[in-house]
């Protein structure tokens, strides 16, 4: 499994917004490469943001 799935696994398990640092802590991936990740599913509209810098799996 690749980081990009790790994370989005991170987004459906969690159940609510999260931040980047707090993926990061979950999943062990470094926070500036999670941050890169986030901005690309941000634009594949796979998250979004309900609130200043948090995300969730897009509904």
């Amino acid at each position: 499994m690749d980081n990009r799935e790790i994370i989005i696994k991170a987004f459906e398990e969690a159940g609510q917004p999260l931040k980047a640092g707090e993926v990061a802590e979950a999943t062990g991936v470094d926070k500036k490469e999670v941050g890169n990740i986030i901005k690309k599913l941000k634009d594949e509209a796979i998250i979004s943001s309900p609130k200043r810098c948090y995300y969730e799996i897009s509904k």
